[in-house]
């Protein structure tokens, strides 16, 4: 006769009992701890210790928008070495300029699917005046007035203050006064000086990019947060990358949600990189759950990676699955394989597959729609 299976309750080990006594009491990690949250590779432990604050937050809710991507402008004179989407000036190869009325032609098209948002990133074009930017947005919002405009990175307004010698602030001004309502939060990539020197040297750096949002959350603008995982980065350096977010998040309030973003190498000049397993994605979400007590959002960007990942990632501190996303181009230019959109029922089968409780939302996280 065989014998029993033994079932045992899986433990925490000794090296991260204070971290978990800690994610269990509500209280902050110090920076020692949050180093060690990064360093350690304990995907099980470290998910379950990242569900608990998920479910502290959020309970079963995961979240969800109807959204699509416009990228004005992929010229770009920057020369980031992870980046497969920028083409250094007009007439390359897949370069793309919109007009202001193929860009107004291309958000009416996308109008039947009833979008609550439109995403705007695009490159540093060294060649378009800044009322093209403004324009756009205001021809944007006679169109669609209704349309919440979150868009251009804190690089890029970094950029345009420098072309058309401008401070941030006015910058800011300039495109809410226009229409933009929110900001993504891409272009931190990783904030050590160490790793900027080797992957983005000719961008903004990490104190300008902090300061942008600072700036944008003292005007009562809400602002996502990004990090870029997955190049030449060490574990204590995301560590920091977390730490400065969560500091400037005690300090303003305006960031929403916290986006990690693998890094794909197809197609860039990174390429001989290995690019981020399941495994490592599923980490850093759980990790940064666990780190980033103040921050109240955490995505799972499945055009990043993947439908099944993502939804594997609500269980690893993930409440948000990011949205409908017709049009991405950034990431395909990169080489993902993920779909070129999903409909809002792909979206609920994703999060209610999960156990989770799918809660349609704009882009300040309002609810749209709960389900009966």
């Amino acid at each position: 006769m065989e014998a029993a299976l033994e079932i045992r309750t899986p433990t925490v080990p000794a090296s991260l009992a204070k971290i978990a006594e800690k994610v269990y009491a509500g209280e902050r990690l110090n920076e020692d701890e949050a180093v060690q949250v990064f360093q350690s590779r304990d995907l099980l432990t470290l998910g379950n210790l990242a569900n608990v604050v998920r479910e502290r937050l959020h309970g079963n809710r995961t979240y969800y928008n109807r959204n699509f991507h416009l990228n004005l402008t992929n010229v770009c004179e920057a020369s980031c070495r992870f980046c497969a989407f920028a083409r250094l000036e007009e007439g390359m190869p897949q370069a793309k300029t919109y007009s202001l009325e193929e860009a107004v032609e291309f958000v009416k098209s996308q109008l039947a699917n009833e979008p609550s948002e439109v995403h705007i990133v695009n490159g540093l074009h060294p060649g378009l005046p800044f009322e093209y930017y403004t324009d756009i947005l205001k021809a944007i919002k006679q169109v669609a007035p209704k349309l919440i405009i979150k868009g251009f990175t804190a690089v890029e307004i970094h950029y345009y203050a420098q072309k058309y010698g401008m401070t941030y602030e006015q910058v800011l001004t300039a495109l809410r006064d226009a229409g933009l309502e929110s900001m993504p939060g891409g272009g931190a990539e990783i904030f050590a000086a160490r790793v900027r020197k080797k992957i983005c040297k000719d961008k903004a750096t990490a104190e300008q990019w902090l300061e942008i949002h600072r700036i944008a959350h003292r005007m009562g603008m809400k602002t996502n947060c990004t990090m870029l995982y997955g190049t030449v980065e060490r574990p204590e350096e995301r560590a920091d990358h977390v730490l400065r977010l969560r500091a400037l998040q005690d300090e303003t309030g305006g960031f929403q949600c916290f986006i990690p973003l693998a890094f794909h190498n197809e197609n860039s000049p990174l390429r001989k990189l290995n690019e981020p397993t399941g495994f490592d994605n599923l980490l850093i979400y759980a990790q940064s759950r666990i780190v980033l007590d103040n921050i109240p959002h955490l995505k799972g960007y499945w055009v990043m990676v993947g439908e099944k990942v993502a939804q594997i990632s609500q269980s690893f501190g993930v409440n948000d699955l990011d949205g409908t996303v017709i049009s991405e181009k950034i990431y395909k230019m990169a080489g993902s394989t993920s779909p070129n959109a999903l409909t809002t029922a792909d979206l609920r089968r994703l999060i209610t597959d999960a156990g989770r409780v799918p809660v349609e939302r704009d882009t300040t996280y309002n609810v749209v729609e709960m389900p009966l």
